[in-house]
């Protein structure tokens, strides 16, 4: 049996309630600045989620829920100053402490580095945003803390396809039974899975009532010692909290 040697993270949703308080907000910010009277509201937005990418995110609004406005004819430019200005206001937002970790997830970091465990970044966000999370709640230099950073539009399919944990594996040198994902979505659990990783769900409130039937464990956040996580689905092996040795075991069985 393979022994673990790395942790795979997603980014939004899964490290920080990203969605809800940072990237919604930084799109509705976007629009205002650009002269638009679109406003993303919070059910809104979690229809939106169904596809994952910010430029991909505001073509499928357009698409279908916003049918009758007149697209510029420099359109890609159009999508991409618009994702430019929300990444801005996101980055912003974070400077500013408005979006912190989850409840365990500086623990379980932490808890890796010290085992000097191997970590990845595997996300649809881009990396200015990564860096921007990460810069703003774990430290200047944490980024330096993740071997690899995946990121944004390093490969063309973004989740639920396979192919950016397939692109981190590789640039790890690992097979797919060497690590585990920790996710919190559809898309993301049909990425992980896709990939043949073992994967460990943490939902949120856009996120509760997809389908993480082929997750490891499911937890409805990662928790700490002062607040337990409550076990959704899978065995927690007794334990009230992610830890690495929690990890280690759902991994391993």
């Amino acid at each position: 049996m393979a022994t673990l040697q790395a942790l795979l993270f997603d980014v939004d949703g899964t490290l920080a309630d990203t969605e809800r308080d940072g990237h919604r907000p930084a799109f509705n910010m976007a629009f205002e600045e650009a002269g638009l009277d679109w406003n993303w509201d919070e059910a809104l937005y979690g229809e939106l989620l169904a596809v994952t990418g910010g430029k991909e995110r505001i073509r499928f609004y357009l698409e279908k829920f916003n049918t009758t406005f007149e697209k510029p004819e420099n359109f890609d430019d159009f999508v991409k100053g618009l994702h430019a200005a929300k990444t801005k206001f996101y980055t912003q937002l974070m400077a500013e402490g408005k979006i912190p970790l989850r409840p365990g997830v500086e623990n379980l970091i932490n808890e890796a580095r010290a085992a000097n465990m191997r970590m990845a970044v595997v996300t649809t966000t881009t990396p200015e945003n990564v860096t921007a999370l990460l810069e703003n709640t774990l430290g200047a230099d944490s980024e330096s803390w993740f071997e690899v950073i995946a990121a944004g539009d390093i490969v063309p399919a973004k989740k639920p396809a396979p192919d950016i944990y397939d692109w981190a594996l590789e640039q790890m040198n690992l097979t797919p039974a060497d690590a585990i994902a920790f996710e919190d979505s559809s898309n993301g659990i049909q990425s992980s899975v896709a990939a043949n990783l073992k994967t460990i769900i943490t939902i949120n409130e856009y996120t509760k009532e997809d389908d993480f039937s082929a997750a490891d464990l499911v937890l409805d956040q990662m928790g700490e010692e002062s607040n337990p996580f409550t076990v959704l689905a899978g065995d927690a092996h007794g334990h009230a909290f992610l830890s690495l040795d929690l990890v280690k075991k759902v991994h391993a069985a």
